[in-house]
């Protein structure tokens, strides 16, 4: 058979693969919707980072169904979740697990390791900044290699495997910044707005009854595990891999535009372009298409390079936000 030949069954597997994943990720995101009000962007960016296979930080202030999301996320998508309440005094082995002394039948005594709760497909984090810098670091080779190492053996984690943490933006008081390096191994930051007038009035009618609707299954775990792997078989153009590479580039302070670069005190590193290139792909089969666009590239800056950059603090005295820099360096893609 002939290059040409192969590369046609190929691109013809893959389409198959993509009307069937399509409307796998259609009914999962339905489903979503039918527990979650009024936060369609949310939920559609919370199910674009499980696709890509990776981790997401929820930013909003409490009472807005950022628990609810992740509980009816693993729901919908059979995932074996699990939830930890990151506090001040919580531990790394509250995280990993520990390993406990026992004595066996014939009086000898030997080590057995019991799994933390980080040992889940789809783990929420809930108020991970509440927790020291210590606690926080467990987390930061699970999420990147996805395994642990207590006492020098290494722990496989389960596949897939995710992290969707909460972080409240209002009270700092007792919390601990999460470093730059843990920041960047989330896919994106995805912010938890109020809902509008007619979705909140939909909540109060349908949370305050006799019965709370219940999610439903929509996807099983090796059907999430299939889409995951097509994400990343997706075709992406040179026009949309050059609007990543500006974008990127050109938030930066040392490649930036004259005109922003002392506005920028650090900018996103290779991993964002990463993120951009994956996001944009599931971005894409999520609207029902094969490729992505520049356009996708556009609707996803914001949320990919939000928690990768900081002002310098004289832009930050002029009142600017990176929100209001992002924008600008999106407007130049055209």
């Amino acid at each position: 058979m002939s290059r040409n030949a192969n590369a046609e069954s190929l691109d013809e597997m893959i389409l198959r693969n993509a009307e069937t994943t399509i409307s796998q990720v259609t009914a999962a995101k339905e489903a979503l919707g039918e527990v979650i009000f009024g936060q369609e962007m949310v939920v559609e960016r919370a199910l674009l980072t499980i696709l890509c296979g990776s981790h997401g930080l929820l930013v909003g202030v409490p009472g807005l169904a950022k628990t609810k999301l992740v509980d009816a996320l693993g729901t919908v998508l059979g995932l074996d979740a699990s939830r930890i309440q990151f506090t001040p005094d919580l531990m790394p082995t509250d995280i990993l697990g520990s390993e406990v002394l026992e004595e066996g039948p014939k009086g000898g005594r030997s080590f057995r390791f019991i799994n933390g709760p980080i040992f889940a497909q789809l783990l929420m984090a809930d108020e991970i900044n509440r927790a020291s810098p210590r606690t926080q670091s467990a987390l930061l080779q699970a999420m990147q290699e996805h395994h642990v190492t207590v006492a020098g053996v290494r722990y496989d984690l389960p596949r897939p495997f995710h992290v969707l943490a909460t972080q409240n933006p209002l009270e700092q008081e007792g919390t601990y910044p999460l470093p730059e390096a843990q920041l960047d191994r989330f896919l994106m930051q995805i912010d938890v707005d109020y809902p509008d007038r007619d979705s909140e009035r939909r909540i109060l009618l349908e949370t305050t009854g006799a019965e709370d609707a219940r999610p439903r299954q929509a996807m099983k775990v090796d059907e999430l595990l299939a889409a995951q792997r097509l994400v990343r078989r997706l075709p992406v153009g040179d026009s949309v891999v050059d609007a990543i590479l500006d974008l990127v580039r050109s938030a930066r302070p040392e490649t930036a535009d004259p005109a922003l670069a002392p506005l920028i005190a650090w900018g996103p590193g290779p991993r964002a372009s990463q993120s951009l290139t994956l996001a944009v792909r599931a971005h894409a089969l999520l609207d029902g298409r094969f490729a992505p666009s520049v356009d996708d590239v556009v609707e996803l800056a914001e949320p990919i390079l939000k928690h990768r950059m900081a002002l310098t603090f004289a832009a930050r005295a002029e009142g600017r936000t990176i929100s209001d820099i992002i924008r600008r360096l999106t407007e130049r893609l055209g």
